[in-house]
């Protein structure tokens, strides 16, 4: 009367799911120099933390006597572990089997992590390698049960994946999961079609520089269409898609993006009814860097580092900066300030005087939605000039990314601190100051509709043309005009709340987080807006 037999097909089913493809499917994986899922769950999660689900989903295959003579699992593992002590799910495909293009039990799965997520209102990680449908259909030798979402099973016993309507539960369960917990996510190899589409549906999206790409088709469906021979990495390596921003980070390695991931959630909260996590701070509060204080040059036109003043100001080695290559005129991030997580935005003036462009305000925006999402405070650390402006700015339609990034700040309800480091100009100067920002000014702040240089092309062009010296006298302009723009009468007017020696301007901040600390619990509950990634 016992169930020995029941018993034993549950253990050869996880044993046989366990083995993945096999044993050669598993060293095809390795000579490209990959992980396999289940290497890549255990090195991303604390150690013996993960707890599968679904062991044994997949397609069996019976002798005449209904005993198993052969196993196809699932090809996405999916399980709960924790991250640094924090409960999350865990899940990706599994290249070995198929290339990672979903079987029925493999595609059921990879829905169920969202749902899972959302239930348990944790972080949720997916880690990306392998395509989406086929011609055939979720294939797999597999029952043919209806799909759950009302889909009738196709001759491989599941579902078409592409099919468009079939789609539509999926994307639901995507777009809920952005807007209640954190969603990270990686590209580990090839990851085309659906895998593509929820990689970039997330908070932070990382990829290898070397073996991974991200593609809406791959060469094969290129080249039929569009008569294009290209290679994977020609259509979608890392050094395109870090760079259009369909891709946040770079990784040097697996080992790297894993930890960045582990990095990026150790910001969050766990979902949007619980406040991020602050963490006891060994940088001292009242810490004052002496080199703030020569670190912006008198002269208006030389360039220097603002990653050094970040450096100077927040939690020391806290910087968790995205999308670098990205917009690069804008510097954004996360990182601590006395434990408190905070959004980080700055001008980087190295890259086109650190103007605001078309991509660097998608970039403003992104971060200020994440921030608004999960109730970071936002800290900014302006020396902006403007929109950037010329022939291409108006082909990537700046005006209308720049004013998007505008108005979401001035529609922010989180806490937000501006530091005016050295220029804030024209109307892109206002996506760097929440409604109630506390604003802090250093002594080479400058404000203004324009920057001198162009504030004089426009109201003194005629006067220069005219001058026996026009050179020299569009220098005297400028001079005269610079001189005016002294930060002390507006700190004097009360149009910023201080005026301060850049060497306090840590002591200032991390007074200013211990001040909105108990403003934070009122903000948390979903935010009054969807996620857009």
């Amino acid at each position: 009367m016992s169930w020995q037999e029941e018993v034993e097909q549950i253990r050869r089913r996880r044993e046989l799911a366990r083995a993945q493809g096999g044993a050669e499917g598993v060293a095809r994986q390795h000579a490209k120099g990959r992980l396999t899922v289940r290497e890549r769950i255990a090195l991303l999660l604390d150690a013996g933390t993960f707890r599968e689900e679904g062991p044994i989903a997949g397609g069996n295959e019976l002798d005449d006597e209904g005993k198993l003579t052969g196993f196809t699992p699932g090809n996405f593992v999916l399980g709960t572990g924790r991250i640094a002590g924090r409960l999350c799910v865990a899940g990706g495909e599994d290249f070995t089997l198929q290339g990672g293009s979903p079987n029925v039990a493999g595609l059921r799965k990879s829905v169920y992590a969202e749902e899972l997520a959302c239930r348990l209102r944790v972080p949720l990680v997916r880690l990306h390698e392998g395509g989406g449908g086929s011609v055939s259909g979720a294939g797999g030798k597999q029952g043919g049960a209806p799909d759950r979402q009302g889909g009738a099973p196709d001759s491989h016993g599941g579902a078409p994946t592409g099919d468009a309507v079939y789609q539509l539960p999926r994307f639901a369960s995507v777009a809920r999961s952005l807007g209640m917990v954190p969603v990270a996510t990686a590209a580990l190899g090839p990851v085309a079609g659906l895998p593509a589409s929820r990689l970039v549906a997330s908070h932070f999206s990382v990829m290898t520089r070397e073996g991974s790409q991200v593609l809406t088709a791959g060469p094969a469906v290129v080249e039929r269409a569009l008569g294009e021979q290209l290679t994977k990495e020609e259509l979608g390596g890392a050094h395109i898609h870090t760079r259009n921003g369909v891709v946040d980070n770079a990784a040097d390695d697996e080992a790297d993006a894993l930890a960045q991931i582990r990095r990026f959630l150790g910001y969050l909260p766990q979902n949007v009814w619980e406040p991020a996590p602050v963490q006891r701070s060994g940088d001292p509060r009242d810490r004052q860097a002496e080199a703030l204080l020569s670190i912006v040059p008198r002269d208006r036109r030389r360039i220097y580092d603002m990653r050094r003043v970040l450096g100077h100001v927040l939690d020391e080695d806290s910087f968790f900066e995205t999308g670098r290559h990205f917009g690069p005129g804008l510097i954004v991030g996360l990182a601590r300030l006395d434990g408190q997580p905070c959004g980080i935005i700055a001008n980087d003036c190295r890259h086109y005087a650190g103007a605001m462009t078309a991509a660097g305000a998608q970039k403003v925006v992104r971060l200020i939605e994440l921030c608004e999402t999960f109730h970071l405070p936002i800290v900014t650390f302006v020396d902006e000039p403007g929109f950037m402006i010329g022939l291409e700015a108006e082909r990537a339609a700046t005006i209308r990314y720049g004013t998007a990034a505008v108005l979401r700040a001035a529609g922010c309800r989180v806490p937000w601190a501006t530091v005016i480091v050295r220029r804030v100009f024209g109307v892109a100067g206002a996506a760097h100051f929440g409604p109630d920002a506390y604003v802090l000014a250093w002594p080479s702040a400058e404000q203004g509709a324009l920057p001198v240089e162009g504030g004089v092309a426009v109201a003194f062009g005629r006067e220069i043309a005219a001058a026996p010296d026009p050179e020299a006298r569009r220098r005297e302009l400028e001079e005269a005009l610079a001189a005016r723009q002294s930060p002390f009468p507006r700190a004097e007017s009360f149009a910023v709340h201080d005026l301060i020696d850049p060497r306090e301007t840590r002591p200032a901040l991390c007074e200013w987080v211990a001040r909105i600390q108990p403003l934070l619990p009122h903000l948390l509950g979903p935010a009054g807006f969807p996620y857009r990634p």
